[in-house]
């Protein structure tokens, strides 16, 4: 890794509206969508493209207060930056750490996730030899530049979303649409959170705005951008699926792809699904690597984690210490402990990006009772909704993982390497 540089090199504002779009998108679109549409089906019937919908404009409330608070802001951390500038460098810090070890866990999940569907093409591709040269190459494409690790991101989201698109065209024209009818609303509640995390991840744009051209601009529209873009996608596939009436099914978009186009778009399925999961990883490490950057500009972590590479201009030793991780809980499978915490820290992370928009509004003097309270507001109660559904266990893991982020803050604390009040207030 490298070590600190004296000439203090700074990171550029490589990525514009398109690249914060792509990593929005990516960081929403991974490998879930590939089995969402059986389980939903199975589940509520004609009544899953509805229900997706209705998940979509719920999680556009969320986005409409990342997108306030992404206006005010033009350095990297997303919410931690948010979190701490409302409630404080501790509040902040915690926000920072559970997104990073939500994320953390989802790069090494899906690792596996993608092993396994190279597998499926050549069996040996199935070892864990696959996870570290994945993992090790997007590492290295983010260390290089930015640039280069978006213009990366944007050639492979056309490659998914392409055959995406055009199997659920197909497959929309093929079958039959049956009209939705409503479920009773127990079985709608049993999948409304499968439902809801289906779209989480669109915060992945906010986080690197230091390196964003115009972040006060770009990421706001990219995020809305993206939320409705995905929901549309994801109705559009469930639509195809319902109307052709494939029913319960283990690999439903599979089937619908070989239903659409024979055994060639079965092919194309699995070649997407896999550039799916590629595309996914690559955002989550752009994403978070700069998580532990923030910290470090902030005095929270040690500033070895913010030095920037003079000859690349990135966050370095950042970004190899994701890859590091990545690579580790996959191999050593504790990924899974971490999984199981990554929804509900998620939802905590919302939590308090939400409620830092009335805070920030309270701190400049302003009311806004639409976009700065009843937005929030309705954001909150759907939040704590789906915290509510959360399992027990889950809970627990969550409240250990911010017990081990409290002893990180007080580590840095205590050594002298947090300032009084490190936080900029905008």
């Amino acid at each position: 890794m490298l070590e600190p540089d004296p000439r203090s090199a700074r990171t550029r504002r490589d990525i514009g509206i398109w690249g914060a779009s792509f990593l929005a998108v990516n960081g929403m679109i991974g490998a879930g969508i590939f089995g969402l549409p059986g389980v939903l089906d199975k589940a509520v019937g004609s009544f899953a493209p509805m229900l997706l919908l209705l998940a979509g404009l719920g999680v556009m409330l969320i986005a409409l207060c990342y997108a306030d608070l992404a206006g005010r802001f033009d350095s990297s951390g997303g919410p931690q930056r948010y979190a701490g500038a409302a409630f404080g460098p501790f509040v902040g810090f915690q926000a920072g750490w559970m997104l990073y070890a939500a994320r953390a866990a989802a790069l090494a999940a899906n690792a596996h996730v993608l092993a396994a569907y190279a597998g499926a093409f050549w069996a040996p591709l199935a070892g864990p030899l696959t996870i570290i040269l994945t993992i090790g190459a997007i590492t290295l494409v983010n260390v290089i530049g930015v640039r280069r690790a978006v213009d990366t991101l944007g050639g492979m989201t056309m490659l998914k979303l392409g055959p995406l698109i055009l199997i659920a065209a197909l497959g929309l024209l093929l079958g039959d649409l049956p009209p939705p009818v409503l479920p009773q609303f127990s079985t709608v509640e049993s999948v409304a959170l499968v439902a809801l995390y289906a779209f989480v991840g669109f915060e992945a744009a906010t986080i690197p705005a230091g390196e964003t051209e115009n972040p006060k601009r770009a990421i706001p529209r990219a995020l809305l951008l993206t939320v409705a873009g995905v929901t549309s996608l994801y109705v559009l596939v469930q639509l195809a699926y319902s109307g052709a009436a494939i029913g319960d099914s283990e690999a439903p978009l599979a089937d619908l792809a070989a239903r659409s186009l024979g055994p060639i778009g079965a092919l194309l399925l699995g070649v997407t699904a896999i550039v799916s999961v590629l595309a996914n990883q690559l955002s989550a490490v752009t994403s978070i690597s700069r998580i532990t950057s923030s910290l470090a500009d902030q005095h929270l972590l040690p500033s070895w984690f913010g030095r920037v590479s003079p000859r690349y201009h990135t966050p370095a030793n950042s970004i190899l210490t994701v890859g590091a991780i990545g690579i580790l809980l996959s191999l050593s499978g504790t990924f899974v402990t971490l999984a199981v915490i990554s929804t509900v820290s998620r939802l905590g992370v919302y939590l308090a990006c939400i409620a830092s928009v009335p805070r920030l509004d309270m701190i400049a003097g302003r009311v806004r009772w639409v976009r700065g309270f009843a937005v929030p507001i309705a954001a909150l109660l759907l939040c704590l909704w789906a915290m509510a559904q959360s399992r027990a266990e889950e809970w627990q893991a969550f409240l250990a993982f911010l017990g081990v982020g409290t002893l990180l803050y007080l580590f840095a604390r205590l050594s002298g390497q947090a300032a009084a009040d490190p936080v900029d207030r905008h």
